[in-house]
């Protein structure tokens, strides 16, 4: 009996974390030939999660250009993919989530007609240009794919919504849940120094990220203000930031927040670091989409420095709050998780709607079942 080829395609960190037990599930069944192919879109934050979860690629377009544009980003990966694509013959491709390798891995799928599925589907905000480009590289995407996996039943509703044929669509939950199974561990050593070198005794940690495109300028700038505004509250507060390698966010968190003792800025972190900080924090605050279904696995509020989110399940299951940009807003905010112990209480508490760890076996089971393989259809995750 042929096996099945079946080709992920991911590029950067968020896609690589959420990918890899998914690499790892497929690799376990004897029906399967996985081939990996990475578009190495972010270099090394891609790196560190391969080695983290020792996945060696079959296949690196190390499409990645100093200070890279949208368009050479999707003009590298189509080229090489194309060119992959037509030696290895996939009878699937798998890409994952919003961003450029996603929706240009698909295109050149399309284009070579190989099957597309789409690991974490259906998210939306409804505003293309929020968050950029990723809301169009979804949407764009979904019009591709001929697998939808969604992580929750709102993402399928949001799929139902533009069409999509209803028996293509899996609800499985999301396979960063997967992956937290692995890299959260009680007696866990950070690997990073600056984090070893933070005394977060007796300390209630903000763990905070931001570093989005449409935040960079005036929303960050109102961002690191009210990081001073409450750490110049609270004596037992200890903000730190993983503050990212874009020259523009480093500069703005630099200059605002570079002399408050009480706001550690820290490179970017792997994997593990950023998880077991999160299991270490009191609160997270992030502009990041992953981060915001992360965190309540581990029971921490949330607070989203966006002003809209395509986790809208997150906000009515309670695990977060949309904070938005604004100095004042972001602030009493957090400040009401500070003094409130009850209104902690219930966020920490809320139950965490996106998966229960089986997300990339139930995703196995549908590709199994699609091309005839298995005659069973996993359960849907509810």
């Amino acid at each position: 009996m042929k096996k099945l080829k079946v080709m992920p395609v991911f590029g950067t960190r968020p896609d690589a974390v959420k990918m890899a037990p998914l690499v790892r599930e497929l690799e376990k069944h004897p029906g399967i030939v996985t081939v990996v192919c990475v578009t190495a879109q972010h270099r090394q934050m891609l790196d560190q999660v391969l080695d983290i979860f020792r996945i060696e690629p079959d296949i690196d377009l190390d499409v990645m250009l100093d200070r890279q544009t949208l368009e050479q980003v999707a003009a590298r990966t189509l080229e090489r993919l194309s060119i992959v694509l037509d030696k290895e013959k996939p009878d699937m491709v798998l890409v994952h989530g919003d961003t450029s390798t996603c929706f240009i891995s698909a295109l050149a799928a399309f284009y070579k007609k190989i099957p597309v599925g789409h690991v974490e589907a259906g998210l939306r905000t409804f505003d293309k240009y929020s968050p950029f480009p990723e809301e169009m590289n979804r949407k764009l995407t979904a019009a591709l794919a001929d697998l939808h996996f969604a992580p929750t039943t709102s993402n399928r509703a949001n799929l139902l919504n533009e069409g999509i044929n209803p028996d293509k669509i899996y609800v499985t939950g999301n396979t960063v849940i997967d992956a937290m199974q692995t890299t959260v561990r009680e007696d866990y050593v950070f690997s990073s120094k600056e984090l070893r070198s933070i005394d977060m005794e007796g300390k209630r940690v903000i763990a905070v990220t931001a570093h989005r495109r449409e935040n960079l300028g005036r929303p960050l700038e109102q961002i690191c203000h009210a990081l001073n505004d409450i750490t110049a509250e609270y004596d037992d507060v200890c903000v730190i930031y993983a503050v990212h390698l874009n020259p523009a966010v480093r500069e703005t968190a630099f200059s605002i927040l570079g002399s408050n003792p009480k706001v550690h800025l820290i490179d970017p972190l792997d994997v593990q670091d950023m998880h077991n900080l999160m299991a270490r924090s009191y609160i997270v605050m992030t502009d990041s989409g992953g981060l915001q279904e992360e965190a309540p696995a581990l029971g921490k509020p949330v607070l989203v420095l966006r002003k809209e989110t395509e986790r809208p399940e997150a906000v009515e299951a309670g695990t977060v709050k949309l904070a938005g940009i604004e100095r004042e807003k972001i602030k009493a905010l957090a400040s009401q998780l500070l003094d409130d112990p009850a209104e902690y209480e219930k966020m920490a508490k809320a139950v965490n709607p996106y998966g229960d760890g089986k997300a990339s076996e139930r995703i196995v089971k549908a590709v199994l079942y699609e091309f005839g393989i298995s005659g069973e259809k996993p359960d849907e995750f509810r």
